[in-house]
């Protein structure tokens, strides 16, 4: 699937598509970037067995790791490294086995040290999710 580019410089979002290809724990979680703009992310996951917990209903470790990953790659698309130092998410309802999760996360405000994010997990035109997250601002991408 290719990536649509939404407004970040080019070799930004070429160089964010390619390391998060390589990201061993999206490999794991079939998470996939769709969408990159400045201060946004969406990615896609369709549920399989793999995700379910022992009674049988997909996890939510995967929609809290899917609302971290937004947000994350949200603050990556304006070009700098950012890690998770608080989240904190809602799950509204659970998720059918084998439908595809959408996760949309936005920069709501980046600060020196501290950047705010918010993210909304969908599945078909349900709200799953919400989040909001605190991330520490490691510096800038090294890309080019």
């Amino acid at each position: 699937m290719a990536v649509v580019n939404a407004g970040i410089d080019e070799k930004l979002c070429d160089y964010l598509s390619r390391s998060l290809k390589d990201t061993l724990y999206y490999q794991l979680l079939g998470l996939e970037l769709v969408r990159l703009g400045p201060g946004l992310s969406e990615f896609e996951v369709v549920t399989a067995e793999k995700h379910c917990n022992p009674l049988g209903l997909v996890h939510g470790g995967l929609i809290i790791s899917l609302a971290d990953a937004v947000m994350g790659n949200a603050v990556r698309s304006l070009g700098i490294t950012g890690v998770t130092v608080d989240l904190s998410a809602s799950v509204i309802t659970s998720v059918p086995l084998g439908s595809k999760l959408r996760g949309t996360g936005k920069v709501v405000r980046a600060g020196k040290n501290m950047i705010f994010a918010e993210a909304e997990i969908w599945c078909d035109d349900r709200i799953v999710s919400d989040a909001r997250g605190t991330l520490f601002n490691r510096g800038p991408i090294n890309y080019k």
